[in-house]
């Protein structure tokens, strides 16, 4: 040790100071306190220091800084970006109505719709996820459990509000489509699960769910719960009084034709595509085909006749002809049915009869009646999002209020859906692909800074297909 140490320290003694003692290492010079203490384990005394700071021969002392404590509010905050911010621009048009419709509970349902898109996420979850989203819109929905279940009941309560927001959609279109699917459920607290009919032939209590759809926009428009024992056909004379529909068209499934819909029909105001069973009477008009359509490379006959106050279209797809022939020709071989079954079945194969009070060309008919496949799509969709929670619901208000939710989410679904197919994306991913593939990009929270993550080469490709411009263009 050199002598300017020694000097310091009997300098430091004189002083009072106590147990000081130089340690050398490396070429520097350190300062500890040195005690010690009896270690009951070990049964013998312990050496403890504790370091002061560097010694210095001009400066003397050079007190060691205490390390700061971390606080919570000093932690990096890391969250998803790039799908948090492509759910909030999905469900923005709809925000404004939301917040009018829903004041005091607007923020639950604009979390809840985000949260649920991607299906399955119980309740006690909703928090959690929504804490790992980046919040654009600095909202604090309170996604408590007890809280959630409180939401639903009060959102399932207020069918005005609900409609306020059907009716934004609706107004929007012009043609519609309607359906209706089933929910199965065994609450014996859900007056308005009943044992129904339903495609599975399930003896299971159902709660049935009529879905309207827009051809113009590819947005779902309205959604209503209906108790499971009730007919397709009855859902229909409420569901299009509730909404708005005076002057525009319906396209129906074969399920609702009936003649009390036909002369339902008649007596409102819009404009119907209706296509008709195979064993009505319509069928029995003569009618020429005289026009032609291709439809998929599927090669289409077509005529018209008009009757009464509404036009038979009918149409024989060539194609589907030749496949129900063969069928019939099969069970024929099998003694499944009889020659004089197959002669009378044999004039109905690849027929489809429409029933329409529009008196327009054939083929406009026929692409209004196969556009119904884009709502299979939709409900397949929302029947996803529909099987989260649904073990939790005890009252028919929180069925109403999920089934609300979920076609928000729905919505959302669609929004992106309709960015990807404009963009000819929608072969080759989907909206649940997307929103994984842009949750790879975060925000990170320093202090008062937001830095965005690097953005992958094909995440930043696909922002600039959509046209969303979602990522900065240039990061600091």
């Amino acid at each position: 040790m050199e002598h300017w140490t020694k000097v310091w320290l009997v300098g430091q003694r004189q002083q009072g100071k106590k147990c000081l003692e130089i340690k050398l290492i490396g070429k520097n010079y350190y300062v500890y306190n040195s005690t010690s203490r009896w270690d009951t384990e070990l049964k013998k005394v312990k050496k403890v220091s504790t370091y002061l700071g560097k010694l210095d021969k001009e400066k003397g002392l050079i007190t060691a800084t205490k390390r700061k404590e971390i606080s919570s509010s000093d932690i990096r905050t890391i969250k998803e970006y790039g799908n948090s911010i492509l759910l909030h621009k999905a469900i923005e048009p709809l925000k404004p109505v939301i917040k009018e419709a829903f004041p005091d509970c607007w923020e639950e349902i604009y979390a809840l719709a985000m949260l649920r898109i991607n299906g399955y996420m119980p309740i006690k979850r909703a928090k959690d996820s929504w804490d790992k989203l980046y919040n654009l819109e600095h909202i604090n929905p309170k996604l408590n459990p007890k809280n959630i279940s409180k939401t639903l009941h009060r959102i399932g309560m207020n069918r005005e509000g609900q409609n306020a927001i059907f009716k934004n959609l609706t107004d929007q279109s012009n043609q519609l489509i309607y359906d209706l699917s089933s929910m199965f459920s065994h609450s014996m607290n859900i007056s308005q699960a009943e044992k129904g009919y339903n495609k599975d032939h399930l003896q299971i209590p159902q709660i049935n769910i009529t879905l309207m759809c827009s051809i113009d926009t590819g947005m779902p428009t309205m959604v209503r719960t209906i108790p499971g024992s009730v007919k397709d056909i009855a859902t229909l004379y409420t569901s299009i009084k509730e909404v708005d529909t005076k002057g525009k068209i319906m396209i129906l499934d074969m399920g609702f034709f009936s003649e009390e819909i036909m002369t339902f029909l008649k007596t409102i105001e819009i404009s119907y595509v209706l296509p008709v069973r195979r064993n009505s009477k319509y069928y029995e008009n003569r009618v020429h085909l005289n026009n032609h359509l291709t439809y998929h490379k599927r090669l289409i006959r077509s005529g018209k006749k008009r009757i009464d106050k509404c036009v038979i279209y009918i149409f024989e797809d060539l194609d589907l002809k030749l496949e129900e022939q063969k069928t019939l020709y099969g069970k024929l071989e099998a003694g499944k049915i009889t020659k004089k079954d197959i002669d009378e079945k044999m004039k109905m194969t690849g027929k489809i009869l429409i029933l329409s009070n529009m008196d327009i060309e054939s083929k406009e008919i026929f692409y209004l009646f196969k556009k119904r496949e884009n709502i299979e799509k939709m409900f397949d969709t929302y029947k996803t999002v529909l099987n989260a929670d649904k073990l939790y619901l005890q009252d028919d208000e929180s069925v109403f209020g999920h089934i609300f939710i979920s076609f928000l989410s729905l919505y959302i679904h669609c929004t992106i859906e309709n960015r990807l197919k404009k963009a000819k994306l929608n072969h080759k991913i989907t909206p649940i692909d997307l929103l994984q593939k842009f949750s790879k990009v975060y925000n990170l929270k320093i202090e008062d800074k937001n830095i965005i993550t690097e953005v992958p080469k094909k995440v930043k490709e696909l922002d600039e297909l959509l046209g969303w411009d979602i990522f900065p263009k240039k990061q600091s």
